[in-house]
């Protein structure tokens, strides 16, 4: 009896430890596509930070451009 007691509590030890490995396994796949996910808002963010920085640009120079013509129609008239 005690050799059958025995092998079943290894039995019940090896599955518990399987089930350790297999989360495990998932939670290294979560974190990978995690990791991807945040990468690419990442590239996201930089393009936005790009296009933000260009709009400003635009911007500043269309209120040059704006001050220059009316500095024109000033001289004029």
């Amino acid at each position: 009896m005690d050799t059958d007691f025995i092998l079943k509590q290894f039995e019940e030890i090896e599955q518990k430890v399987q089930k350790l490995i297999d989360d495990i396994k998932q939670l290294e796949e979560i974190k990978l596509e995690l990791e991807y996910k945040i990468e690419a808002m990442e590239k996201d963010l930089q393009g936005k930070i790009s296009a933000e920085s260009n709009y400003i640009e635009e911007r500043e120079l269309i209120g040059l451009k704006i001050g220059d013509v009316l500095e024109k129609l000033n001289t004029i008239s």
